[in-house]
């Protein structure tokens, strides 16, 4: 089953999160705020620079705008000239009424000089008629028009345009007249000021010609030269009355046109409402910053997120496999990278998991499979352990007969692991000779003739095997065959399923058959072992035996039948063992007891039957030297003591008496009751087991009783059964006789 991998939610507070979070600061936060005091700062000077240009613009707009209403004034002028005429007496005659050429009312008043210094009103009333010089009176007379400004103390300054009578002049006659300030400077009632600002022009002494507001800006700072380029900025600010302003200005030249001196209009706006623009950028522009970090913020959040889900994926993956569990799978379907890196961890602990459990197992096997001393041992270990390693679907371990190269053994193990089916099969020459030309391994695919041996595992399915020989000393001893599904299914590269599992089982199936033929080795070792140690305890039971002729044979019928009793008992194989080599040896200290004694007709003496008691001593301390036999000495030393406490050599009861020893016993009494001694003759065995039912609870363990009349039994069907198939081939070799 594979482990789902759980993810912590608060991924900023771990240390990728922090990580990324501390770089996305470094490369999306600080440049945006740098670009943003950068960009606040040009954009409100360029804002604030933009504002003062528009009003510089606007002074100098407003400042064309005179000259054109001047010029405007000065063709009314024209026109107001030409209406007079010089009749033959030198008299004035005037064609049209000045009232109709002056519809506007744009000259306050407007008189004639008559040349005789007498003022004549044509229109409104002209006061305080200053004297002309030489040099404005020349202009005149040569027919330009001149505008001239007048600054009495106790009026407000005035503006007079002056121009001659034509086409005949009378000498020294000239039209002067007042032009109204308000309509020259756009303060009438339809005023031509741009909105929020107000008008202040001056004449070239500095003498206010006209103003819209009574708060004056101070001209002193404007330059008196008449250099225009950009050497000087034409704009100032200015304060009065608590009230900063702005002003721009520009000047006004009417030397070549009016023969007058500069006049400077100067536009002022107060400084509010020429930074409105900034002061609104200044208060929006940190909103739109924040609400623009908050938006790549959360953009990068997200962002962060979608990369760090996958990276605490895998991140939480490899954890759980330097844990050791294998079976993690990381799921991202995020459908880039990190999908394509999850698809390759998963494939990395995959095969991680198969390598790791491959080497546990193998090392598993190996242990078992050289620690196992038994060829069976080995056989079921290998069938165990092997389809936990291998991908195959079937383990079969073929032991060949050293005795009989055409005959082997097959121990199989399919898909269910508790089933081992064990077959005798056949080896063809042409087998044998095929497992020695393939010494190191042999592929059987599913179209190829499948051997003989390897009929038992196919059962008619189509399987492809790898077969590897085992060599004893260069001799054939087995093979150790891994069955596959072949199915029709193939990869990429074009190859089955089966090749390739083959492929990636090869190299430790063949270091697995290896070391089956050292554990072999080591088994048919201490199978050889064990043969020749229980062949010395038969040749010292026998010794023992051969000491009397009443006792041939005593010691090891005595062990075949306690190792009966045992096994109803449920002794595990060890005690099995330890049964049957005391019952070869229980009676070796009957070699230190005289031969008369053993084969007396009679009954014993005292001192004859006390000698005779001390022959279980004798044969615990005879095998006392020999530490294998540790622990059959105390069932040696124990075989004659009786349940109810009164046998020898200590008297010992119950339990006291360890478990091999009570089982003993029976089986002793009951070889030594239905054999043949010089004292008596030997007992049926119905007789024999009646005295032993009957001993129950006091000479012997009434549990041991019970499972020796187990035993009896099934050795008594077992006769039963042999003599019914005697009688049964008898009769039928009668049949086929007569038949004949």
């Amino acid at each position: 089953m594979v482990k789902s991998v759980r993810i912590n939610t608060s991924l900023i507070r771990s240390t990728v999160g922090r990580r990324i979070l501390a770089l996305f600061v470094c490369c999306a936060l600080l440049p945006i705020g740098a670009l943003a005091i950068v960009s606040y700062t040009q954009v409100n000077g360029q804002l604030s620079e933009q504002s003062q240009r528009r009003l510089q613009q606007a002074a100098k707009a407003m400042g064309m705008s005179i000259v054109e209403r001047l010029t405007f004034l000065e063709t009314e002028m024209k026109m107001l000239a030409v209406s007079y005429q010089v009749t033959s007496n030198h008299a004035l005659m005037v064609s049209r009424k000045p009232f109709d050429l002056l519809p506007g009312r744009r000259f306050k008043a407007i008189a004639l000089f008559d040349g005789s210094g007498q003022v004549i009103p044509l229109y409104g009333k002209v006061d305080h008629v200053a004297s002309f010089g030489e040099h404005e009176l020349q202009k005149i007379f040569d027919g330009q028009t001149v505008i001239t400004t007048l600054s009495p103390a106790s009026h407000s300054p005035r503006i007079l345009m002056m121009r001659s009578l034509r086409p005949k002049p009378l000498e020294g006659a000239f039209l002067m007249g007042e032009i109204d300030s308000a309509y020259l400077f756009g303060m009438s009632n339809e005023s031509f000021l741009p909105e929020m600002t107000e008008l202040c022009v001056a004449d070239h002494n500095g003498t206010i010609l006209g103003s819209s507001h009574e708060d004056l800006p101070p001209l002193s700072i404007i330059p008196s030269n008449n250099k225009m380029g950009g050497i000087y900025t034409r704009t100032f600010e200015w304060e009065r009355s608590g009230t900063e302003y702005v002003s721009g200005w520009w000047r006004i030249f009417l030397k070549a046109q009016f023969n007058a001196s500069p006049w400077t209009v100067v536009l002022s706006q107060s400084k509010a409402d020429v930074l409105a623009p900034t002061a609104y950028f200044k208060k929006i522009f940190p909103l739109v910053v924040i609400l623009s970090l908050w938006v790549v913020l959360l953009l990068s959040l997200v962002q962060i997120r979608r990369n760090l889900v996958p990276l605490e994926k895998l991140k939480e993956g490899t954890r759980q496999i330097a844990m050791g569990d294998f079976k993690t799978r990381v799921h991202i379907t995020s459908g880039d990278e990190f999908q394509e890196l999850a698809e390759s961890f998963n494939t990395m602990s995959r095969q991680l998991g198969r390598q790791f459990k491959a080497l546990t197992a193998g090392a598993e096997i190996d242990r078992a499979i050289l620690s196992a001393l038994r060829t069976e041992d080995v056989v079921e270990t290998v069938l165990t352990g092997m389809r936990d390693v291998f991908s195959c679907k079937i383990v079969s371990v073929i032991l060949i007969d050293p005795q009989h190269l055409n005959s082997a053994r097959t121990y199989v193990r399919n898909e269910t692991p508790s089933t081992k089916e064990v077959r005798t099969v056949g080896l063809s020459a042409q087998d044998v000779g095929q497992l020695y030309e393939h010494r190191n391994y042999l592929v059987i695919g599913r179209d190829d003739d499948h051997p003989h041996y390897l009929e038992p595992l196919s059962d008619g399915e189509l399987m492809s095997f790898m077969v590897l020989p085992i060599f004893l000393d260069n001799n054939l001893a087995g093979v150790l065959a891994l069955g596959y599904h072949d199915g029709l299914v193939t990869d990429e590269s074009g190859s089955t399923l089966a090749e390739d599992a083959i492929a990636n089982d090869l190299n430790d199936a063949r270091q697995a058959a290896d070391q089956v033929a050292v554990a072999l080795a080591n088994a048919r070792l201490m199978e050889k072992l064990e043969q020749l140690n229980w062949g010395t305890l038969t040749a010292l039971a026998r010794t023992v035996d051969a000491k009397s002729p009443w006792t041939a044979g005593h010691s090891e019928r005595v062990a075949e039948f306690a190792l009966k009793i045992g096994m109803v008992k449920g002794l595990t194989t060890h005690e099995q063992h330890n049964v049957r080599r005391a019952g070869l040896l229980h009676d070796i200290g009957k070699l230190a007891v005289d031969t008369a004694i053993l084969d007396k007709s009679g009954e014993l003496n005292d001192e004859e039957y006390r000698l005779i008691k001390q022959h279980s001593a004798i044969g615990a301390r005879i095998l006392e030297p020999i530490a294998a036999y540790a622990e059959i000495i105390p069932i040696v030393l124990q075989h004659h003591e009786q349940y109810d406490g009164k046998g020898y050599p200590s008297g010992l009861s119950g339990e006291e008496i360890c478990l091999g020893a009570r089982i003993m016993a029976v089986a002793d009494v009951f070889d030594a009751l239905t054999s043949e001694r010089p004292y008596r003759s030997g007992w049926k065995e119905d007789r024999a087991i009646t005295a032993i039912r009957d001993q129950a609870g006091s000479q012997f363990d009434p549990e041991i009783v019970t499972a020796f009349l187990e035993v009896v039994r099934t050795d008594h069907l077992a006769q039963i059964d042999q003599a019914a198939a005697v009688v049964g081939l008898r009769e039928r070799s009668d049949t086929e006789e007569q038949g004949t």
